[in-house]
């Protein structure tokens, strides 16, 4: 029988927050709900995806770190034996870097970065953006069985699943050990703040904060709201971030609830990363920067006049 099955990401022992959209869209279709969970700590994962109505769980504790070819391998062995519908992930680093080399060895269509999908029974429509979004397109899959979906983060709603159940647990098939390559070690950053891609609030800055140490009245304000911190491609060419916190199209694309951007002119590459944000606010001392034309609400003036007060005022909401 037809299924969905959405590979879930988790983090801190908690599922990501695209995973969590994923499933809320996913339980209003007719098709039964599987999930694969792959690295350390994935059994953890079993009850939360039972809570959010997956009846059976895929996982593998072996795969402790991510390796294209390891993952790649058990994940395209579940799908050809599984034959879901729908796969479905977060468009997260991993899965754009996963799902097209899965969907090479199976031969099925995949999608990224789409911005819509709805289920209506047992179908699908999805869409995503093209030309830096300045439209959107539908997709139709053609000449393939199962549909391979990559949605960016921030983009559907979570609601909270009103029968829950308890998921059965399969076990995965150990991974090949002659790989070509080895993952000896992954170096995590030290914030502890939410990716860019699945952040609520981002404060981001460019050239106009004159130099690296500027940052730190972007990190300040972020401490206060709760945000995260990113950057303009310019910012990160210059060295003074590191390329992980790059918004844009050579970066990552975001949707935030806020986006507050601090002395960004407003590339069009720049644009087409943060444009889907429901809230964007701009600081800026050049009234003809492109980013007013994208704006909410723009404040034309002194980043390094404005972010202090404006963190000052944030934290007197905050305290009320």
């Amino acid at each position: 029988m037809s299924s969905i099955l959405i590979f879930a990401e988790f983090s801190g022992g908690q599922l990501k927050k695209g995973t969590l959209e994923l499933l809320t869209a996913a339980r209003k279709s007719s098709l039964p709900l599987k999930a694969v969970v792959l690295g350390a700590g994935a059994k953890e994962m079993v009850s939360l995806l039972g809570q959010n109505g997956v009846e059976q769980v895929f996982v593998s504790e072996a795969l402790t770190q991510y390796n294209s070819e390891s993952f790649s391998g058990v994940f395209a062995d579940l799908i050809k034996a599984e034959a879901p519908k729908y796969v479905l992930a977060s468009s997260s680093m991993m899965a754009r870097d996963l799902f097209p080399r899965v969907a090479a060895k199976l031969k099925c269509g995949v999608v990224s970065d789409c911005t819509e999908l709805k289920f209506q029974t047992d179908t699908a429509t999805v869409r995503k953006p093209l030309y830096s979004g300045k439209c959107t397109a539908e997709v139709k899959f053609e000449n393939s069985p199962t549909q391979m979906i990559l949605m960016r983060a921030n983009q559907l709603p979570i609601e909270a699943n009103i029968s829950r159940k308890t998921a059965t647990v399969t076990e995965l098939a150990a991974p090949k050990t002659d790989l070509k390559t080895i993952v000896k070690e992954i170096v995590k950053g030290a914030t502890n703040k939410l990716d860019l891609t699945e952040a609520s609030i981002i404060v981001s800055g460019g050239r106009g904060m004159k130099d690296a140490e500027s940052f730190k009245l972007l990190n300040e304000l972020a401490d206060t709201l709760g945000a995260t911190v990113g950057a303009s491609r310019a910012v990160v060419d210059l060295g003074w971030v590191p390329h992980s916190m790059q918004v844009g199209q050579t970066g990552k694309t975001v949707a935030p609830v806020l986006y507050i951007a601090c002395g960004i002119s407003g590339a069009i590459q720049h644009l087409a990363g943060m444009s889907g944000s429901k809230v964007i606010v701009a600081i800026n001392k050049d009234a003809n920067a492109p980013i007013f034309q994208k704006a909410t609400y723009g404040v034309v003036g002194d980043v390094f006049e404005v972010l202090p007060l404006l963190n000052a005022e944030f934290k007197k909401l905050l305290q009320h």
